[in-house]
């Protein structure tokens, strides 16, 4: 089981420092997500700074951006990394897509199947030096001159992973992807329940074997070294459970808990902007069951208990910026598992 850190630096700059710091720590990668900055910045500058850290968007928001943006984005950073560099594709949700990037939504799983299959034959373009002929009901790439062909690349083209909740997006992962993101907002029984069969039924669609398939759980982590800490950081994780049970994309979960009855007040309080009042109606139960909450030692147990027998590589959702916090669990994963 390989083990992720999230990328907690402002500064892409310090994106050296902190991914050398992981990698002299025992991490197995580094991953950005799109959130306040730029998911793929941060991995260029730590590509630099590392040799052995595998870079990981998790995740970068597909539907922001073009196929042939994504194609030289990957690339590049394949290219930076000796071959270290992992997509990582979400899809978002309709009213981020159209209010705040500005750009269509239709079909989510649709779309993202077809996204993933252009930025594939772009690559394999380059790598070929064949005519560039993708033609779908989203994406047209029919022109690729040599003086924008990089040509091929040394380290091969990235692995693509998606990440989903629905079981539509689950199953083209599967069918089109080289690995799948556990979203964070998850439990072991909605994975079993409503995620296995989809990425199942994916590998079947495509005639794909799950050898070599990558499934990277995400877990909120509430820890701490002592009471207080991980006090703190039960509320932080408490918070953005609230946060996830508010959007209407994440009811799935919630139905296999059998707690849609929070998601109406919590969606009410999300649009008149009550963020700190959200929390108070997750209680701890659901807490525990979505987050790994604890000492170190007491999250890795929780985390091996809970996806050891899934995923092959586990990528914490930490608060904070403790790194050796951080380290901590990290070492108490690889010791127990």
């Amino acid at each position: 089981m390989k083990i992720d850190a999230s990328m907690l630096t402002r500064n892409p700059l310090d994106a050296a420092a902190f991914s050398e710091t992981l990698e002299n720590n025992g991490f197995d990668g580094v991953y950005t997500f799109e959130g306040k900055h730029d998911p793929f910045l941060p991995l260029t500058v730590a590509a630099g700074a590392t040799r052995n850290l595998e870079l990981i968007t998790g995740i970068a928001v597909a539907f922001g951006r073009s196929p042939l943006t994504m194609a030289h984005l990957g690339y590049d950073l394949q290219l930076a990394s000796q071959g270290r560099f992992i997509m990582g594709l979400g899809s978002q949700v309709k009213a981020h897509i159209e209010r705040r990037y500005s750009m269509p939504w239709s079909k989510p799983a649709a779309r993202m199947r077809e996204l993933v299959q252009a930025i594939q034959a772009i690559w394999d373009s380059w790598q070929s030096g064949d005519r560039l002929q993708f033609e779908g009901e989203f994406y047209q790439h029919t022109l690729m001159i040599p003086t924008f062909n990089p040509g091929p690349n040394p380290f091969g083209r990235p692995r693509i992973v998606i990440a989903g909740i629905g079981p539509l997006m689950t199953s083209v992962a599967a069918e089109v992807g080289d690995g799948y993101f556990v979203h964070p907002f998850h439990t072991r029984e909605f994975f079993q329940q409503v995620s296995r069969p989809a990425l199942e039924m994916g590998f079947s669609a495509a005639g794909n074997s799950e050898k070599g398939f990558e499934i990277s759980s995400q877990v909120i982590l509430a820890t701490g070294f002592d009471s207080d800490s991980i006090a703190e950081a039960k509320e932080a994780a408490r918070n953005q459970i609230a946060l996830y049970a508010s959007t209407p994309a994440y009811l799935p979960v919630l139905e296999v808990m059998d707690r849609v009855d929070i998601h109406d007040e919590l969606k009410r309080m999300s649009k008149v902007g009550d963020w700190a009042g959200m929390g108070k109606l997750i209680d701890a139960s659901m807490v525990h069951s979505i987050a790994a909450v604890g000492t170190p030692a007491e999250v890795a147990e929780h985390i091996l208990a809970t996806r050891g027998d899934f995923a092959t590589r586990i990528s914490p959702v930490a608060y904070g910026t403790d790194t050796a916090l951080f380290s901590a669990v990290c070492k108490e994963l690889k010791t127990r598992g």
